[in-house]
């Protein structure tokens, strides 16, 4: 008779026993759930007007209490968010301009802000009628409605920089605390680009700032699928159920920083070509 060792019975307990059988494998153990989110952590995710919703609906005056302090909170970061929101489109600029306007604008640090660590700005040098500077120009007009703590301005290529050549446009010159922090040339040439890839650049360089809380999610386009976003119920109270059972970019070396000592004006303008 054949003996599966791997049955729980009494005559294989006796086997192992005598050692005719090797012990068993302890069963291991089964893990622990994770732990049910605190009420603090579910409050987190909403809107002032949704943690209004809720408060509404609180079960005792403890809830209400929690949910109020977490409301008064969120309109404080939005009021602070705001506040910051100092520019929210492109700034179009001349030459004449371009000290005020980008270098100087760069050292202004934002209310609050103790790091000291200046104002984000992106110059776009275009040209009309160049189509990969008007695809760049869309995405640079996105990216300052998006990032509003980021200065964005705009500028013909060689109106800026006499003589620059249509093989170097678009440009994009970031800068922050009066020094140039990177400078992307001929943005798109070697192939068409995506507006993220831009953002990725942007971000990484320091120009953009990240709000304290994100936004809401951008509007669906009518040609998007259905079937490809994921379905979200717009009840607060029900997502609180859910929730608690549930390059062209150039390296920095080389270019130079627009302050140096005893440069005039035109060292704004000493780029890298």
């Amino acid at each position: 008779m054949a003996v599966n060792p791997n049955e729980d019975t009494e005559f294989n307990d006796a086997l192992r026993k005598h050692g005719i059988l090797p012990p068993r494998e302890p069963t291991p153990p089964t893990p622990s759930p994770p732990p049910s989110p605190t009420l603090d952590a579910l409050l987190n995710d909403f809107t002032p007007k949704e943690l209004q919703e809720l408060s509404e609906d609180a079960p005792d005056d403890e809830t209400e209490r929690i949910i109020a302090l977490h409301r008064k909170k969120r309109l404080a970061e939005e009021r602070k968010d705001q506040a910051r929101a100092r520019f929210g489109r492109v700034y179009p600029i001349g030459r004449e301009d371009y000290t005020r306007e980008v270098t100087d604008a760069s050292k202004v640090d934002e209310e609050d802000d103790d790091n000291e660590k200046g104002t984000g700005v992106v110059c776009f040098l275009y040209k009309d009628g160049l189509p990969r500077s008007e695809r760049a120009f869309e995405h640079i007009r996105t990216l300052a409605q998006r990032y509003t703590r980021t200065k964005f301005v705009s500028i013909v290529g060689d109106k800026c920089i006499p003589n620059l050549p249509d093989s170097r446009v678009p440009m994009i010159i970031v800068y922050r605390k009066g020094d140039i922090r990177n400078q992307i040339v001929a943005w798109g040439a070697d192939k068409e680009r995506r507006l993220e890839e831009l953002e990725a650049i942007l971000l990484v360089t320091g120009a953009l700032d990240l709000p304290d809380r994100p936004g809401p999610a951008p509007e669906r386009r009518d040609d998007e699928d259905e079937d490809d976003l994921e379905e979200e119920d717009d009840d607060p109270s029900s997502r609180m159920r859910s929730a608690a059972t549930s390059t062209n970019a150039r390296p920095q070396r080389n270019i130079r920083s627009s302050q140096r000592k005893g440069d005039d004006s035109d060292s704004d303008f000493e780029f890298d070509m």
